[in-house]
């Protein structure tokens, strides 16, 4: 199945095109922005909460996809949810600075070892562990801080799916040996387990299914049974959407960690989340016979496709869409016939913002028919205009 994410934005979300010609044609957004509908946003947010509620799930909100922005953060906690799940150190950072409360950290980056302290004194729920080295430092500086910390085991079967960039986490068959080693830690508590992903989108047969690390998490769990330990959480990210609730809780699992949800950008198209983001460019330039846009928001694995190439939600035509070879930076995007230069170019595909060089702006009310840009961010979440 070709995923083209720009032909479920039309007839999603037809007034979101609309704003993006609009704020690009009148000056008020240049090129290389990301545009969001934070009303869609909220409303699949409210949602997947309503769905994860249903099954009895805990759910943090992931922010990178849509650049770690704050105020998008900070209007989730407002709906319900308890707080974020950082994938990164820099992420944390963003939060902390934020006051937007942290409920995961560690998985997919380690904390660093000079930051321990500062993110443990501010108070995260779970930390994500890859070896017994980081295991003693969250204990040695959780004991000084006069805190239990509850840390969640990364664990890895044989048959798992794992991502090159993203290895790490404990061999199932050395799991015995990790609780010997951590018996006598007083100031960590060995509250769950997780692994990624716990589910992917089948192409053929066009529904999430899971993965094999699941079993991995399940024959985990019973390892530390056997040893007295009382697996509490299982986390279970990768597609975390209203489609997967309940298979996370048929599989045992008490937490999923929404992201391209959020935004309906999951790969699947006809889920029940609307799509909300779409990234406005502008043609720069006519090369041999076809038309090149500003780039700098690309995303490798973000099966682009098409673009809509034009003045208005109501003068565009269909264009095919490329991004630059691999080894090359995408400061275009390569169209696929010659357009007018200064002409609007608007996208939709599947976003890793802050892995970019993007603007993000916000508008709010475009569901009440009155959209206004209320900020304008860089990819890191932060402010500027």
């Amino acid at each position: 199945m070709i995923r083209i994410f720009i032909e479920s934005i039309r007839k999603r979300n037809a007034e979101l095109i609309k704003a993006g010609f609009y704020y690009h044609r009148e000056g008020l957004i240049l090129p290389n922005t990301y545009l969001i509908d934070l009303d869609t946003l909220l409303d699949n947010a409210k949602k997947i909460k309503e769905k994860a509620d249903e099954n009895g799930l805990d759910i943090f909100f992931m922010t990178k996809q849509f650049g770690r922005n704050p105020y998008i953060a900070k209007k989730l906690l407002e709906i319900g949810y308890k707080g974020a799940v950082v994938v990164d150190f820099e992420e944390a950072e963003v939060m902390m600075k934020n006051n937007i409360p942290i409920n995961n950290i560690g998985h997919l980056v380690q904390i660093p070892k000079s930051l321990v302290r500062k993110v443990l004194s501010y108070g995260v729920e779970f930390v994500t562990v890859y070896s017994l080295e980081k295991i003693k430092e969250i204990n040695e500086v959780a004991k000084n801080l006069g805190k239990v910390q509850k840390i969640l085991i990364k664990v890895v079967g044989e048959n798992d799916v794992l991502y090159s960039g993203q290895l790490g986490g404990f061999k199932i068959n050395s799991i015995n040996e990790l609780i010997e080693e951590t018996k006598d830690l007083s100031n960590i508590d060995i509250a769950g387990i997780t692994s990624f992903p716990c589910f992917l989108f089948n192409e053929n047969e066009k529904k999430v299914k899971p993965t094999s690390n699941i079993e991995t998490l399940l024959k985990s769990k019973e390892i530390f049974r056997a040893k007295n330990i009382d697996i509490r959480e299982i986390n279970m990210p990768s597609a975390t959407s209203i489609e997967t609730m309940e298979s996370i809780k048929k599989y045992g699992g008490t937490q999923g960690e929404p992201g391209h949800a959020l935004t309906g950008t999951t790969p699947n198209i006809n889920s029940e989340e609307v799509p909300s983001i779409i990234y406005v460019s502008e043609i720069s330039h006519n090369f041999e016979g076809l038309a090149y846009c500003y780039g700098g928001g690309c995303y490798r694995r973000g099966h682009l496709q098409k673009a809509l190439v034009g003045t208005s939600a109501e003068n565009y035509e269909v264009c095919g869409a490329s991004l630059p070879s691999l080894e090359s930076i995408d400061y275009h995007i390569g169209l696929s016939k010659e357009c007018n230069i200064g002409d609007t170019v608007i996208m939709a595909f599947r976003t890793q913002i802050f892995v970019t060089r993007s603007k993000v702006a916000i508008i709010e009310g475009l569901s009440k028919n009155n959209p206004t840009i209320t900020g304008i961010y860089n990819s890191l979440g932060e402010s500027v205009v």
